[in-house]
């Protein structure tokens, strides 16, 4: 996982829009979405506030780590599935506040892509559980 991937992660499971992690940080919101689609790596000072706000360490954010290979049984594959059940609410929400709006801008294009990401993530977890269901 690279250090976008992670900001991403970090925000979605924080519930932090990139508006509100760009004026904590003093930067723009089109920054925060470089990072997270690999366009650019924030500098050092970036990264220690990152470190700063999501309470995480600073190695986590820089080193590629890539998840240890372990067996899931149904039990933890179902309960990853459940912990993806608020993204899924406010992706929900988000699409009925899209849908009222009725423009779609570039802002409301990277709402979409930021969702359709967090389906992605989701869908494996869904494969696996059919699959061990024998579906």
């Amino acid at each position: 996982m690279n250090i976008g991937e992670k900001l991403s992660f970090l925000r979605s499971k924080n519930g932090v829009s990139q508006e509100t992690l760009a004026d904590a940080l003093g930067i723009s919101r089109q920054t925060v979405s470089k990072w997270e689609l690999g366009q650019s790596v924030p500098d050092a000072e970036n990264v220690v506030a990152l470190s700063d706000y999501f309470k995480v360490s600073t190695d986590f954010l820089l080193k590629d780590l890539s998840p240890v290979s372990e067996e899931k049984n149904l039990d933890r594959i179902v309960i990853e599935f459940l912990n993806s059940a608020s993204d899924l609410d406010k992706i929900s929400k988000e699409l009925v506040d899209i849908a009222r709006d009725g423009i779609v801008d570039e802002e409301e294009k990277l709402r979409l892509y930021d969702m359709i990401k967090t389906v992605d993530e989701i869908i494996p977890a869904i494969s696996e559980i059919k699959s061990l269901l024998d579906m």
